[in-house]
């Protein structure tokens, strides 16, 4: 479906250039070595007496501003195989990363000073976190449909602890639990957290005996809304008058800490269940693309709970060197991600390619989830090719969800790319009107898709809390580097480009005008014609508890043509580089133009047609010219393969319809990816000189996959799916791959099928054993040279297993390889 002679800049306009704010982490890339390491290398036992310089850890705890030491830094994981390292690309494992531990490994128990165990002391014997996914603790902090037996919670919520000791707890004996994350914890920068059991904390942290009945002991822990997110060693200190004893750092006790949108104290906190429910603990959507009037629609598997994902999604912080001490920030977070997200500055998560080449990795419409992706890197640690804007917004949902930022997935139509700050999205031509497209650097997107997240922002004045964008699709740089947002919707709204991050950007994506400007006779360039509703046509996001639409645009957007909505453009363009745009413009306008598209289907003939009409009293005459191409969703087109020009004559209040069908094999050899094509319509009316200007883009629609359900589903029992697939071309697929994949149910799966006639039908069998019970969606894709973006899904509604609980294991399914599957059957037409 490729057109081999064309160039490979198929991302027009996404140059280099910096924008106006400063924005953070532009520094501090983390480098990767020539090799990563299969396997992460073994940590140095640290020795914290060492550090601490011999003093008594309950002297630090009573003092505990005085824990700092000026040499602990704070800059992320250094050792992942950073500069002057040889081992590689090191992987967080099972018990943690890049972290000093507590205590020694060597023994059940330890005890502080010289080791030894002395009669009457408190001794701790075990620890009961209640993490398993039906305890009370993961059901409380909504955390149970995590495939991790670790403990998880979110931030500014209590959690309960049982400890076991070697004897009855006492009134006088002292307890301490300690939480560590980073390469040197600090308790200054909230990387080193001191709990004493029973005495009021500091920043939100204590813990209190809600029960010593023998020689347990349990506790309510409660932790800052503050905290840092990320993954926290734990351990505990007694003390009693026969002496001191540290419990050894056990990697079955770490703790996960993160976000939380259900505590009222974390700024990330949403007051809608509702939205709760759909933007943090939903684990597939709905992602659109197409044109405003032939929208598409694909299931995306966002997999946030899937095990490894949130290993891959604190990975990602890791690799750009993340201060520690910034991880509890959600503005900083949700920046870092964007940046890490896209593989540029960084070598982030996922390699862009726009080129319509893509056979060194996977084609962009042929992803079905973020689980593969993520896994890979956090599995090899090198950049996945290849993603494009929904890909990049997929992934960046699912790694904000995992780590509990409420976010979800927006598609804006007609997004503009504006190159030169203008705010304007300016089309030049020569005196005939033709496109001089060595001027025409700015583009309009078809759709281009980003992620709004939930939050405060104390960094700004009030009244921008709320949504803020974040877009990981690399475009232009911020601050020297290829990230985007958080951008407060509410500045967008309004036009106050001037606040952070990225405003003038964002602004002149979703409320931009395009205006056309012609070459006069002595060189200099005059607007002819202002297309004020053309950017930012409709902005949507699956509605919250169904896959209907949500039609969001009132809220990055004043109503189309209102005062306020003008206001919001005009002060905008205030700050842009041509703030004077608006005062040369003309208008005599009495001719109407409207373009239609048929509902194309991939395959078949179509037709366009244009509508004029005279709303003047007087006769028109118009010179209309049509212009059919090509193009890529990212408004780079090809050349021009059918064209027609036309002179109508309209009377006063009069219409007429200017047709141009389009066979198959016209537009076949210039097919590039998602079969987008764009009309360029341009006329001259003679009597007043009034210029008609016109893009309009439609798509060609491809076929779905249809996917049946063979049999009950129950959670540890082997299930099976047919798939069933006509070709829609009378052309031959070749190296046809599939792709399934369904959190809960099928951990991401390629079939290779080889070739698929023309106008055959085909029929897939595929086994899987679910994991987890309750609704889930599988998704299938297929993908070929000849045809993409064909996917489908079906719901299954999986019973639990008949002793209850999830089984937590590879539900089938390898995505480091793909795996050749025989046809079921085949059928002709």
């Amino acid at each position: 479906m490729l057109d081999p002679s064309w160039p490979s800049q198929a991302l027009r306009g996404m140059t280099d250039g910096p924008r106006s704010d400063v924005g953070r982490w532009g520094g501090n890339p983390w480098q990767p070595p020539t090799t990563p390491s299969p396997e992460p290398e073994p940590e140095p036992e640290p020795d914290r007496g060492s550090r601490r310089g011999g003093r008594s850890f309950w002297a630090r705890c009573c003092a505990c501003c005085s824990c700092r030491n000026g040499t602990d830094g704070d800059g992320g994981p250094e050792p992942y195989g950073g500069r002057g390292s040889h081992s590689g690309s090191r992987r967080p494992d099972s018990r943690g990363s890049g972290s000093r531990r507590p205590g020694s490994r060597t023994g059940d128990v330890n005890a502080a000073g010289d080791g030894t165990i002395r009669e009457g002391m408190l001794v701790v014997t075990g620890v009961d976190l209640l993490s398993a996914r039906s305890d009370q603790n993961r059901r409380e902090h909504h955390t149970d449909e995590f495939e991790y037996d670790e403990l998880i919670i979110r931030r500014g919520q209590p959690f309960h602890v049982v400890l076991h000791f070697s004897r009855p707890y006492e009134s006088s004996d002292h307890v301490a639990l300690e939480l560590l994350i980073g390469n040197n914890p600090e308790v200054g920068k909230g990387t080193h957290v001191i709990i004493p059991v029973g005495k009021g904390g500091s920043g939100g942290w204590k813990a209190q005996v809600t029960k010593a009945s023998g020689q347990n002991l349990n506790l309510r822990v409660h932790t800052s809304p503050n905290a840092i997110i990320g993954k926290f060693q734990f351990t505990i200190r007694t003390r009693c008058e026969a002496g001191e004893f540290q419990l050894p750092f056990d990697p079955s006790n770490e703790i996960y800490i993160l976000f939380n949108p259900w505590c009222p104290e974390d700024i990330v906190y949403v007051d809608h269940e509702d939205w709760r429910q759909e933007y943090v603990l939903n684990e597939s959507g709905r992602i659109y693309y197409g044109t405003e009037a032939q929208i598409g629609e694909r299931t995306w598997n966002y997999g946030q709970f899937d095990h490894g994902v949130l290993d891959a999604c604190l990975y990602i912080l890791d690799r750009r060197g993340m201060p520690y001490g910034g991880r509890g920030d959600p503005v900083s977070v949700s920046r870092v991600i964007s940046a890490m997200v896209n593989s540029l500055d960084d070598n982030g998560v996922l390699i862009g390619n726009w080129s319509g080449d893509y056979s060194r990795g996977t084609n962009p419409s042929a992803w079905v989830g973020s689980v593969e992706i993520l896994l890979s890197y956090l599995r090899t640690g090198y950049s996945v090719p290849y993603g494009q804007c929904w890909v990049f917004a997929g992934v960046t949902t699912t790694v904000l969800r995992c780590l509990g930022l409420a976010t979800r997935t927006v598609t804006n139509f007609n997004s503009a790319h504006d190159t030169d700050t203008s705010l304007t999205m300016d089309i030049y031509f020569d005196e005939n009107m033709k496109p001089l497209e060595h001027l025409n650097h700015d583009s309009v997107w078809n759709f281009h898709v980003w992620n709004d997240c939930w939050m405060k922002r104390p960094d700004l004045p009030s009244g921008f809390d709320g949504w803020q964008v974040v877009d990981a699709t690399p475009q232009e740089t911020s601050s020297g580097i290829f990230c985007c947002g958080p951008c407060s919707v509410e500045s967008i709204k309004n036009g106050l480009v001037y606040m952070k991050y990225d405003t003038p950007f964002i602004f002149a994506e979703v409320n931009s005008d395009k205006v056309y400007w012609q070459r006069q006779d002595d060189g200099s360039f005059k607007i002819v014609y202002v297309e004020e509703k053309a950017i930012g046509t409709l902005i949507i996001t699956k509605a919250i508890g169904s896959n209907m639409r949500d039609d969001v645009t009132h809220v990055y957007k004043h109503p189309e043509g209102s005062e306020a909505e003008r206001k919001a453009v005009e002060t905008a363009a205030t700050h842009g580089s041509k703030p004077n745009v608006y005062s040369s413009r003309d208008s005599a306008e009495d001719v109407a133009m409207q373009v239609e598209a048929q509902d194309a289907v991939m395959g078949q003939d179509l037709a366009v047609s244009v509508v004029l009409t005279n709303r003047g009293g007087s006769p028109r005459t118009v010179k209309l010219h049509l212009y059919l191409s090509v193009t890529f969703y990212t408004g780079v087109t090809g050349p021009v393969f059918k064209e027609s020009k036309k002179e109508v004559v309209l009377a006063p209040g009069a219409s007429d319809r200017v047709s141009m069908p389009v066979a198959y094999k016209e537009y076949r050899p210039h097919l590039v990816d998602q079969g987008s094509m764009l009309l360029n319509v341009s006329g001259h009316v003679k009597e007043s000189g009034q210029v008609l200007a016109k893009q309009h883009t439609f798509r060609l629609r491809t076929p779905d996959l249809s996917l049946t359900l063979l049999g009950a589903a129950v959670v540890g029992q082997e299930c099976e799916v047919q798939i069933v697939f006509r070709n829609p071309l009378p052309v031959t697929l070749t190296n046809v791959v599939f792709r399934l994949e369904g959190s809960g149910l099928q951990r991401p799966k390629i079939l290779n099928v080889g070739d698929i006639g023309g106008n055959e039908t085909v029929t897939l069998h595929q086994k899987f054993v679910p994991v987890r019970p309750g609704p889930r969606q599988l998704i299938a894709s297929l993908d070929s040279p000849q045809l993409s973006q064909v996917h489908g899904v079906i719901q299954v509604d999986v019973a639990p297993a008949p002793g209850g609980g999830g089984v937590f294991a590879d539900a089938g399914g390898d995505s480091h390889s793909g795996e050749t599957i025989p046809m079921a059957s085949r059928g002709g037409a």
